[in-house]
């Protein structure tokens, strides 16, 4: 499996708190953080919740 580059871009403010709890799991705390994960269905789940506050970009 590959891995995925997530970097938090938008603030979370005025979202949902499950949204916020998402990026905390995902390990993103600032604004322009980025962190690596395993590309594995769990991810691309958490990914999918918030994917209007991260960019998402395939590592090989």
């Amino acid at each position: 499996m590959g891995k995925l580059q997530i970097t938090y871009k938008k603030s979370a403010i005025g979202y949902e708190k499950s949204q916020r709890a998402t990026l905390n799991a995902l390990g993103l705390r600032k604004l322009n953080q980025t962190v690596e994960h395993e590309d594995t269905p769990a991810i691309r789940g958490m990914i999918n919740k918030v994917t209007h506050l991260v960019t998402v970009q395939e590592v090989k």
